[in-house]
């Protein structure tokens, strides 16, 4: 399984790292950097010297609650970043959902979009459609501002499965090659915590088949609610979580801890005969 990402084709046969670039001032993992571009981009050559795959470039924050940003804020933050790290070897993913920033970040170097509405906003699909890049499609139920307010699915895997589904089936009318498409089941995104134990427990059957899978689980409070730890005391839980979206068929894994989950994922890899 390969997937195209502009000038990159990633290998899925084995998993891969994605690491997290967080350019927002309220980030609920802490590790915003909206302040500096300098300190951002030192981050994003860190994580890839700890064995990065791809980097996720995220400038609007989509935690519980958040507020949104506005486009000319996002692209302050998003550009001189994205600039600055041409030609830094791997793939650069942007999380948003604006078709204005799509295309700014495309026309900057970016190889993916990775949107949580799963380019349900007027004009995403075309924005995408003309380029190259790998599309990263999310499931969410609501919106971050009030998505975990009252979560209710009457079917969630099936729900999450036929929502996909009708995305990529949309992607792909507009003009968007399927090799191109990876799905994120949305851990955390409009999901009470039974509902993510579930999916983390029937991936296979919340995701429609022979399309590559995206799995973030890093930090989250989900797991936080499992283990009552607080946010910087998460990375064994989430590897546990890493871990197990592998065994559920995931192929790359969007992640804070970058080492860490590179230890992880090669042993893994040894024991599925992956090296």
């Amino acid at each position: 399984m390969k997937l195209q990402c502009g000038k990159f084709q990633l290998d899925l046969s084995r998993p891969r790292v994605m690491g997290i670039v967080n350019l927002t001032p309220d980030s609920f993992s802490g590790d915003g950097l909206a302040d500096s571009t300098a300190r951002a981009v030192a981050h994003a050559r860190a994580q890839i010297d700890a064995g990065a795959e791809l980097l996720d470039l995220g400038a609007e924050s989509s935690r519980p609650g958040a507020v949104p940003t506005s486009l000319d804020d996002e692209l302050r933050r998003l550009l001189p970043v994205l600039e600055a790290l041409a030609g830094c070897g791997v793939p650069i993913s942007i999380d948003t959902y604006k078709p204005e920033v799509m295309r700014a970040a495309l026309a900057a170097g970016a190889a993916m979009i990775n949107d949580i509405y799963a380019l349900r906003m007027p004009g995403a699909l075309a924005a995408v459609a003309e380029s190259d890049c790998g599309v990263c499609l999310m499931h969410m139920q609501g919106e971050p501002l009030t998505m975990q307010q009252s979560p209710v699915y009457d079917d969630l895997l099936g729900e999450v499965r036929h929502f996909l589904a009708a995305r990529v089936a949309a992607a792909q009318a507009a003009g968007i090659a399927r090799d191109r498409l990876v799905l994120d089941p949305g851990f955390g995104f409009g999901k009470a915590l039974e509902n993510n134990v579930a999916l983390l427990r029937h991936l296979p059957a919340a995701m429609p088949p022979g399309l590559p899978v995206l799995a973030g689980l890093s930090r989250k409070s989900m797991l936080g609610q499992l283990t009552g730890r607080a946010v910087g005391e998460r990375l064994p839980a989430s590897l546990a979580g890493a871990l197990l979206a592998l065994e559920g068929g995931a192929r790359i894994l969007r992640v804070h801890d970058v080492a860490a989950t590179r230890d992880a994922v090669a042993v893994w890899s040894a024991a599925h005969g992956l090296v």
